[in-house]
């Protein structure tokens, strides 16, 4: 799963802070993610649980998906995430990466 287009969406726990990304490099862009690599958002809010991830044929459909994400109400948000993942589990541990503390 290196150069895949991906739309995804982290949170920070159950019914938490959310966030939505798009990557080129769905591992590279986790690992960041969990370690804080990139202060911004996600470091200052501890959202680093992946809760759904989509993949896309390019980048311009990965950016569309993503930008018609954020502009959603939040309860459709949870609605997609519960409906493949409704306990919020961490899906970067399927991915290979340790559960978080």
């Amino acid at each position: 799963m290196n150069r895949q287009p991906c739309v995804y969406i982290l949170a920070s726990g159950r019914h938490g802070t959310i966030y939505i990304g798009v990557t080129s490099n769905l591992m590279a862009r986790l690992h960041q993610h969990r370690t804080g690599a990139v202060p911004g958002f996600t470091a200052r809010h501890g959202v680093k649980r992946l809760v759904h991830y989509e993949m896309a044929e390019t980048m311009d459909a990965a950016i569309v998906r993503e930008k018609r994400l954020k502009a959603w109400r939040r309860d459709w948000k949870i609605a997609l995430i519960e409906q493949d993942n409704p306990f919020w589990e961490d899906r970067a541990v399927m991915l290979g990466f340790p559960p978080l503390a």
